[in-house]
C-alpha cells in the first residue's frame, strides 16, 4: 500500500505512540546488545559531566526542575563562557507579517555547543538573517539554554533568540505535576527562567507544554505563562515569550492547527503563538480573524521536514509560506537544517542558498538593518579552513565558530547568465577571520557589474562618515563600493569609491571619490580608505562594483576582505595593557615521557576601574620561551612568532591541554583586543599573562 494513503488515519497522538514505542524498543534492544558483548574485565564507564568541574567550555541544557530551582547552572564551571556578548540593536519587533525559524536539528548543542570554536570546517551555519525576525533554539530537554554562538550572531543581524521550555511524555507529565502544584511554584519557576535569560543575554521563551493535563492544573499554567511574560518584559524590555499550540484550555493535549477558543486564552497572555504545522488552507485566515490587531503574533507552523505540514515542506515550504503571506500573518519554520542533515545536493552552500532563495522570493519582506555605526563585516561565516588578521594568516587548522560569523552580504542566487559570479569562498585567502567576497568572471574594459551587498538604514550626521575596505585582485581587476543615500524627500544620490579615475562610466554615479590606497606588501591587500559628508541623509545600500582597468584581457579575479562604516570621530581607544588585571586558575600540569608538558589554564581578565569595555572579541595568542643554552640560566630566547590558541567573546578563555616543549621556561597569553569597528590592539600593548612553566 502506498504510504500516503495512510495520512487520513495517521494523526500527532498516533505518531507519538509510534516513537515512544520505537523509543522504548530501542533502548531495550541497546541494553540486551551491551550486557552479551560487553567484557567482564572492560574498563568502568568514564565518569558522568560535571559542571563544576574545569573542562573545554560547552553549552548544555538543563534537565530537571531540581536543577533549575536550584540555580545550580550559575555555579558552573561553564556559565561565564554561555553569556552572549553582542547586545541586539532594537528592542521592539516590526509591525509586519515576520518570520520565526525554530533551529531543530540533530537533538541540538552539536557542532555549536563548543563555544570557543570547533574543528568541523562543514558545521551548519545560517547566513540568510536578513530575513529573520526571531531564532529559536529547540531541543527535547526540559530548558533549551541557546549557545552564545546564535545569540552573537543573531544580535549582530538584529534578530531576537528565544529559548525552548518544554514538557513532553510520561516524565514531562511529572514535571508539570510538580511545576504547576501551586500559583507560588509556577510563579518561582517562571522567575528562573527569567533570570536565565536576562543573565545569559538571549530575548524570551518558547513554551511547548506538550502533555496531557488535569483541568485543576490550568489555572496555574496561566499563572506561569503569564508570570513569565510580565517578569521577562520588566527585566528585559522588548523581550518575548511565545506560546505553542498543544496542550488546550481544558488540558487536553490536542493541536489545534489555527488560533481559536482553546488556545487564545494562552495567546492572550503572551506574546505570541506558535501554530502546529498541520493546518489546512483556511487555517491562516482564521486565525487572523481571531487574533484581531494581533495577527502578526500568530506564527503559522511550516515543518521543513514536511511531516504532514501544508505544502509538503521541503523544496516546497514556499507553497505554505504563499497561504501565510496572503492572510498577513506570521510565518514559523521548523527546521530548516533539513537541507543540511539530509544533505541536499550539489553540496550544502548551494542547497543552502537556493532553499532560501525561495523562501525570499516568497516571503518578500527583506528588513532594513538600522543598527548604530560603526558597521563592521568581514563577510565570515563562522567557519573555514584558515584564519587571518589584519591580512596575515594566523591558523591553518580547519574549524567552526558561529559567534565569529561577521555581518552577512544580500548576495543574488547564482545566475550563469551574469558575468561575474559573487561567492563566499571559504577556502580563498582572507583579510579578515575565514571568510571574503570573491568575485570570477568575465568583463569587457568599457563595461561595470554591480552587486548588492548590504542593505540599511543609517542616519548620517553632521561628520563626515569613513570608509574602509580591503581588495586583493589580479593586475587589471578593480573593484569599488557604491553608496546609496535617501534624503527625507526621497531623493537618491549614488557615490562610487574607487582606487583609481574612472571616466568610462563616472556619468553613472552622483560623485565619483578617489580613495587612498594603502597597500600590504607582505600579503597583497590593498587598504582602500575615503570619506563622504552626507548630513542629513540615509545611507540605504552598499554595492560591490566591478571594472578593468584598460587592458586586452577579460579574465577578472578580485577578493572583497572587509568593509567598515564609521563616524570620522570615531576611535577604539584601546585601554593600556597596564590597565587589565588578567589572573589564570585551575593551572593544571600534566607531563609528558620526553619531558614535554601540556597544561589546561583559564584565564580571565578585566579593567581595574571594573569598567566594561565593548570589544568585538579578543584573539588569544601563546608565546613560549626558552632558557638560553650555555648562558645563564635565568636569562631566556623568546619566540619570533606568536602561536595563535584561539578567540573569546567574553572575558575568559580556558587553554585545554596545550603542548609545552621541554625546553621552555615561561609562557606568555597575550589578549589582543579587537574594537567593534574591526580595528585591533598592537601585540605588543595588548594585555597578557605570564606563567613559569613547571619544574620536573
Amino acid at each position: 500500500m502506498n504510504p500516503r494513503h495512510l495520512e487520513p488515519y495517521i494523526n500527532r497522538q498516533f505518531l507519538i505512540k509510534v516513537r515512544n514505542i520505537l523509543r522504548l524498543i530501542s533502548k531495550t534492544t541497546q541494553n540486551l546488545i551491551m550486557s552479551q558483548t560487553q567484557p567482564s574485565s572492560s574498563s568502568p564507564d568514564p565518569p558522568p559531566f560535571d559542571p563544576n568541574q574545569p573542562s573545554v567550555p560547552i553549552s548544555y541544557p538543563i534537565k530537571t526542575l531540581q536543577d533549575l530551582q536550584s540555580r545550580s547552572y550559575f555555579d558552573s564551571f561553564h556559565y561565564p563562557f554561555n553569556i552572549s556578548s553582542v547586545p541586539i540593536s532594537s528592542s521592539k519587533l516590526p509591525n509586519r507579517r515576520r518570520l520565526l525559524v525554530c533551529h531543530d536539528m540533530a537533538g541540538g548543542y552539536s557542532d555549536d555547543k563548543w563555544i570557543q570554536g570547533g574543528d568541523n570546517p562543514d558545521a551548519y551555519a545560517i547566513w540568510h538573517w536578513h530575513l529573520i525576525d526571531v531564532f529559536v533554539y529547540f531541543s527535547h530537554s526540559l530548558v533549551t539554554l541557546p549557545p552564545p554562538c546564535w545569540v552573537n550572531t543573531a544580535h549582530r543581524h538584529g534578530v531576537k533568540v528565544l529559548g525552548t521550555f518544554i514538557t513532553e511524555w510520561e516524565e514531562g507529565k511529572a514535571t508539570c505535576d510538580v511545576l504547576l502544584s501551586t500559583k507560588e511554584s509556577a510563579q518561582m519557576y517562571a522567575e528562573r527562567l527569567t533570570e536565565l535569560a536576562v543573565r545569559l543575554g538571549f530575548d524570551g521563551w518558547l513554551i511547548n507544554m506538550e502533555v496531557k493535563l488535569d483541568p485543576k492544573q490550568i489555572p496555574n499554567l496561566k499563572e506561569f505563562v503569564d508570570h513569565l511574560s510580565l517578569t521577562m518584559h520588566s527585566s528585559l524590555p522588548g523581550s518575548l515569550v511565545v506560546w505553542y499550540d498543544s496542550v488546550t484550555i481544558d488540558g487536553e493535549l490536542n493541536w489545534q492547527d489555527q488560533l481559536n477558543g482553546y488556545n487564545k486564552p494562552f495567546f492572550d497572555i503572551c506574546d505570541g503563538i506558535f501554530v502546529n504545522y498541520t493546518w489546512k488552507e483556511s487555517y491562516p485566515k482564521l486565525s487572523a480573524d481571531v487574533a484581531g490587531d494581533r495577527k502578526f503574533d500568530v506564527y503559522m507552523g511550516i515543518d521543513v521536514f514536511g511531516r504532514n505540514t501544508y505544502g509538503g515542506g521541503q523544496w516546497n515550504a514556499n507553497v505554505a509560506l504563499d497561504v501565510i503571506r496572503k492572510n498577513e500573518v506570521s510565518a514559523a519554520i521548523f527546521a530548516p537544517g533539513w537541507v543540511y542533515e539530509t544533505k541536499q545536493p550539489p553540496d550544502f552552500e548551494t542547497a543552502q542558498n537556493s532553499w532560501w532563495g525561495l523562501v525570499e522570493k516568497s516571503w518578500g519582506v527583506l528588513p532594513n538593518y538600522s543598527g548604530p555605526l560603526p558597521l563592521h563585516t568581514n563577510f565570515d561565516q563562522g567557519r573555514g579552513y584558515h584564519i587571518s588578521v589584519d591580512g596575515n594568516n594566523v591558523s591553518d587548522a580547519s574549524w567552526c565558530n558561529i559567534s565569529c560569523q561577521g555581518f552577512q552580504p544580500l548576495l543574488p542566487l547564482a545566475d550563469t547568465r551574469n558575468p561575474i559570479q559573487v561567492t563566499v569562498d571559504l577556502k580563498e585567502v582572507s583579510y579578515s577571520g575565514g571568510g571574503n567576497l570573491t568575485f570570477k568572471g568575465s568583463l569587457d574594459k568599457q563595461t561595470y557589474f554591480e552587486t548588492k551587498i548590504l542593505q540599511g538604514e543609517f542616519l548620517l550626521t553632521e561628520l563626515p562618515i569613513h570608509f574602509t575596505y580591503s581588495v586583493k585582485s589580479n593586475g587589471n581587476s578593480s573593484l569599488g563600493l557604491k553608496l546609496v543615500f535617501t534624503s527625507n524627500k526621497d531623493e537618491t544620490v549614488s557615490a562610487l569609491l574607487t582606487s583609481q579615475e574612472v571616466n568610462k562610466f563616472s556619468n553613472k554615479f552622483d560623485k565619483v571619490i578617489t580613495t587612498r590606497e594603502q597597500k600590504e606588501v607582505s600579503s597583497g591587500w590593498v587598504i582602500n580608505e575615503s570619506e563622504i559628508e552626507m548630513n542629513g541623509y540615509t545611507l540605504t545600500e552598499i554595492y560591490a562594483v566591478c571594472y578593468r582597468s584598460d587592458s586586452s584581457l577579460s579574465d577578472y579575479y578580485a577578493l572583497l576582505g572587509h568593509i567598515t562604516v564609521k563616524s570620522s570621530d570615531y576611535k577604539p581607544d584601546f585601554p593600556v595593557s597596564s590597565s587589565w588585571l588578567v589572573d589564570g586558575k585551575f593551572i593544571k600540569w600534566t607531563s609528558g615521557s620526553d619531558g614535554s608538558k601540556t597544561l589546561s589554564i583559564k584565564l580571565s581578565w578585566t579593567l581595574k576601574d571594573g569598567k566594561n569595555y565593548l570589544s568585538l572579541k579578543y584573539n588569544i595568542y601563546v608565546v613560549k620561551s626558552s632558557k638560553q643554552a650555555g648562558d645563564n640560566p635565568s636569562r631566556t630566547s623568546k619566540s619570533v612568532k606568536e602561536e595563535y590558541l584561539g578567540v573569546a567573546q567574553v572575558n575568559c578563555f580556558y587553554v585545554s591541554d596545550l603542548e609545552v616543549p621541554s625546553e621552555s621556561s615561561s609562557l606568555k597569553f597575550i589578549i589582543q583586543v579587537c574594537s567593534v569597528d574591526g580595528t585591533i590592539q598592537a601585540l605588543d600593548e595588548s594585555p597578557y599573562y605570564e606563567l613559569e612553566v613547571e619544574s620536573p
